[in-house]
């Protein structure tokens, strides 16, 4: 469990036995637990735990686009929603949506684009509402994420999932995923995205001071970060479709017991 409870700068980030101050390993995810269908109006929705992140994400489309100069003749449009609610902080924000809030949105809804077969829906929109329920540094790659996921439960036809993570520098030290607190008080912060049926990134940004030698070294270390999280999407999609053709089952039995 993360033992940093306030947001405030500690005098060191790292233990004396070398990990850092929630017990991880330089390279080490924060706990991830996710799910699907947990918004049962939705098309489609997703939800993840990522260390002390909690968010939502629901999808909604194909339908008709509003207002009706947005869309296009040719094709589909994504539109992202990323909102924090006014409690998720440790100083709370207000209610309306900030610059911030509406950058990340525009950013992820970029980042997630290339992966959809928008074509095969002219005219029409897919909508996208992330809520952020608490924050706790990455919320715009564990939304990326559990956005992806949301989509994918929702049978839009993608490329392949799509999965975020950020990693940094930290007292000269590279780190995997790093906490509200990391994030604030690091030399360097890169959030990645990577698009699975091509391996290409999606999504890079960059905050905080590294050479070109570092940056290759912070995409080899986020590379593995990101399999391991692809892998639990894939684990939650599945186990969805495998409770489903076990109610099945279980359904045929009965109804062939009633036959009888």
């Amino acid at each position: 469990m993360p033992l940093i409870i306030k947001d405030e700068y500690p005098e060191t980030f790292f233990r004396k036995d070398g990990k850092r101050l929630d017990g991880r390993d330089l390279n080490e995810l924060r706990p991830i637990k996710m799910e699907v269908g947990v918004v049962e109006n939705a098309d489609g929705s997703a939800y993840v735990e990522w260390g002390n992140n909690k968010i939502y994400a629901a999808v909604y489309g194909p339908r008709e686009v509003h207002p009706h100069h947005l869309a296009k003749p040719d094709k589909g449009i994504l539109r992202v929603f990323y909102r924090m609610a006014t409690f998720s902080v440790f100083d709370r924000k207000r209610p309306a949506p900030g610059r911030r809030e509406k950058e990340i949105s525009m950013i992820i809804a970029d980042c997630i684009e290339p992966v959809l077969f928008l074509e095969l829906y002219p005219g029409t929109s897919f909508e996208v509402f992330i809520e952020v329920m608490d924050a706790d540094g990455g919320t715009r790659c564990a939304s990326t994420t559990v956005a992806a996921l949301a989509l994918a439960d929702a049978g839009v036809p993608m490329r392949s999932l799509l999965s975020a993570v950020a990693v940094g520098k930290i007292n000269g030290k590279k780190v995997v995923d790093l906490s509200g607190i990391e994030d604030k008080a690091g030399d360097a912060d890169l959030p990645i995205a990577i698009t699975w049926y091509n391996e290409e990134i999606s999504l890079l940004q960059f905050d905080g001071d590294m050479d070109l030698n570092e940056m290759n070294d912070f995409l080899d270390l986020a590379k593995d970060a990101l399999k391991e999280i692809h892998q639990i999407q894939l684990n939650v999609l599945k186990s969805k479709y495998v409770k489903l053709q076990d109610e099945t089952k279980e359904k045929q039995k009965e109804e062939k017991k009633g036959d009888k």
